[in-house]
């Protein structure tokens, strides 16, 4: 940003990634787990504010620039707010605040002593890599965003106390530098064709060089680098694992989050700058992503349906919800993108109120085994109640966020005249009902026995941070206004272009 004297407003998109950074190195420095936890919780507590102010700036005035270095862009590396990631911003942000109250009691029961600090540094690292991937509108400085968040992940993951969860890290570590580096190759190509890396001008000049063999190739890579990031079927096989095995607060975080920001990267690249057209009407790429989600939906649900441990049971859940956003990607239409953008959103709320539901029962009775849940609704009932609310959005329940997003992607296929599609969609809201539906048959109507007969609900700071997301799938449910209609504005800055 260009004038004299310092304006806070004007510094919002460079603080929405200094903070994170400046309390990473803060937790580092001082390795004390309460002195941790309260940099995070600060730091946390900020982002909302700032992406909330980012994204109501770009509602009232339009994008937001904001130039380093005083390198105007092209040239020099810029932050670029829209609606579409000023919407995943507040994404983000809301997530990493409602977190952190819980984190506190559940890192302290789950993580050893020595390591709590570096849990929070890690975390605010990991936040600020995903803050970035969003915010930037670079394409390299995309991936070294990608890169950040991605090596925290790793090590949240790591921190899990099962030593399954080394194996599950270092198997994530694995496909995603693979997919990072697809990705990275991919730009590569196209700064190669278009001598520049600003998502903006690249996607001026990429219209005179878009059916050359580079370009084409440069799609491919950026498309299955993405998909491995987002964990598109069966692309997947990294994330049951990095799910079941990390810490509750870890798995909560990423679970609503990091597979969000590989989608929007995706869609930036699709719509902003190779355009619909050329991606959707010269390629085959709808029928390719079309068979993909619908894999998804049904081959990971039916797999859901048979897992003992609940936290796999929702990671497995996680990839069939993945297949629904892609889903409204592939239908193309500015209805479908809503759908996917609204459920991305949706979809964060929902898992992440799973989650911490599992976090709360893991806290009290050490483990998220279905057959050592039994009676424990019961003994828990605020607990289960939230993951009764949550699941029932999971299914799409009328009157739940989850019944919003399918409700859209239904329309959209009866726009596209694919009847078949939306029977599938509602085909595969049965297959949630089973696995939502084990849980709770197993929680409220069995004798609670072993360690869930002793159990209690958790202490107010993990329980309220859970009620607060449960509580958000019944009011974004009902009163759907401002999600659907913020991302019904970001899918048509989509098909707009950056052009």
């Amino acid at each position: 940003m260009t004038g004299e004297g310092f304006h806070l407003a004007e510094q919002l998109p460079a603080l929405q990634i200094v903070l994170p950074l400046a309390g990473a190195a803060l937790c580092a420095l001082i390795d004390r787990r309460g002195f941790g936890w309260a940099i995070a919780t600060l730091v946390s507590f900020a982002m909302p504010v700032i992406s909330v102010m980012l994204l109501m700036q770009v509602l009232t005035t339009g994008p937001v620039s904001y130039a380093f270095g005083g390198w105007e862009p092209p040239y020099g590396i810029e932050y670029r707010v829209d609606v579409v990631n000023g919407f995943l911003l507040v994404l983000i942000s809301i997530m990493g605040a409602v977190v952190m109250p819980y984190a506190r009691r559940s890192v302290a029961a789950e993580i050893a002593e020595n390591k709590q600090a570096w849990f929070y540094c890690v975390y605010l690292l990991c936040l600020a890599g995903l803050l970035g991937m969003a915010i930037t509108g670079d394409a390299f400085n995309a991936f070294v965003f990608m890169e950040v968040s991605s090596l925290a992940m790793y090590v949240l993951i790591a921190l899990g106390n099962d030593r399954r969860a080394l194996v599950a890290a270092y198997q994530y570590l694995i496909l995603g530098t693979i997919g990072a580096t697809l990705y990275v190759i991919g730009v590569g190509l196209l700064f190669a064709m278009t001598g520049t890396l600003n998502f903006v001008d690249m996607a001026e000049r990429i219209v005179a060089v878009e059916q050359t063999r580079p370009v084409l190739a440069a799609l491919a890579f950026i498309t299955v680098g993405m998909c491995l990031k987002l964990a598109l079927f069966p692309l997947h096989v990294w994330l049951p694992n990095a799910y079941t095995g990390a810490p509750s607060v870890a798995t909560v975080f990423i679970a609503s989050t990091a597979t969000k920001v590989a989608v929007y990267l995706l869609l930036r690249y699709y719509f902003s700058i190779f355009g619909v057209a050329f991606v959707f009407e010269d390629l085959p790429v709808t029928p390719i992503l079309l068979i993909m989600s619908i894999a998804a939906m049904y081959a990971a649900s039916i797999v859901a349906i048979f897992q003992d441990n609940v936290k796999r049971m929702l990671a497995y859940s996680s990839v069939a919800q993945i297949g629904y956003i892609t889903l409204g990607i592939a239908e193309a239409t500015p209805l479908g993108l809503t759908g996917g953008i609204v459920h991305l959103f949706n979809h964060a709320l929902m898992k992440g109120a799973l989650f911490m539901v599992m976090g709360c029962i893991a806290y009290r009775i050490g483990h998220c085994r279905l057959g050592g849940m039994a009676g424990i609704g019961r003994r828990m009932p605020f607990t289960m109640a939230a993951f009764v609310i949550a699941g029932l959005s999971l299914i799409g329940v009328p009157g739940t966020v989850g019944f919003i997003s399918k409700w859209y992607l239904a329309m959209a296929a009866i726009e596209n005249g694919w009847w078949w599609l939306a029977f599938l969609i509602m085909g595969s809201s049965f297959l949630a009902m089973i696995y939502i539906g084990r849980v709770v048959e197993m929680a409220w109507f069995r004798q609670p026995t072993g360690a869930a007969a002793e159990a209690t609900d958790p202490p107010l700071s993990m329980l309220v941070p859970t009620w607060i997301l449960a509580g958000a799938c019944i009011a974004f449910g009902i009163d759907s206004e401002m999600t659907a209609g913020i991302a019904a504005q970001a899918a048509d800055v989509l098909f707009a272009g950056l052009r």
